[in-house]
């Protein structure tokens, strides 16, 4: 009866859903963190910041965590990093003209991963201002 286990399907699913959860969380705690950071710490006189704390609770995203993506956007953080929004443009399959809006702690590593993807799919990086000429 091997590979019959209850526990292995459940794995599977419950992995999934994790995977989807983490994502959503993430996503949602770097905008709370941009927020702050481009804004001030207090809700009340950040609306960006309120709109995204108001974005993560409707997520479920725990109060804890929220607390923490607003200290590190207000330079209270130890770790020191600070999140920026950069754009990119590219071509992707058959010449489609692709503006990529991204929010990173390392350009390096966002245009590495930019640039792998468009490889991958069939498309290129662009120069700056050479999609938004068009």
């Amino acid at each position: 009866m091997s590979g019959h286990s209850k526990w292995s399907k459940i794995q599977h699913k419950k992995g999934r859903t994790d995977k989807a959860r983490s994502n959503l969380f993430t996503k949602l705690l770097r905008s709370v963190t941009l927020a702050a950071q481009e804004g001030g710490m207090d809700p009340d006189m950040n609306f960006s910041l309120r709109l995204a704390v108001e974005k993560a609770k409707a997520g479920n995203v725990p109060k804890d965590n929220i607390d923490r993506a607003i200290k590190k956007g207000g330079g209270a953080a130890k770790d020191g990093v600070v999140f920026e929004e950069v754009v990119y443009e590219g071509f992707g399959p058959h010449g489609v003209a692709l503006i990529i809006e991204a929010l990173t702690d390392n350009k390096n590593r966002t245009v590495s991963e930019i640039k792998h993807l468009l490889a991958k799919s069939g498309g290129s990086l662009a120069g700056p201002g050479s999609v938004q000429w068009q």
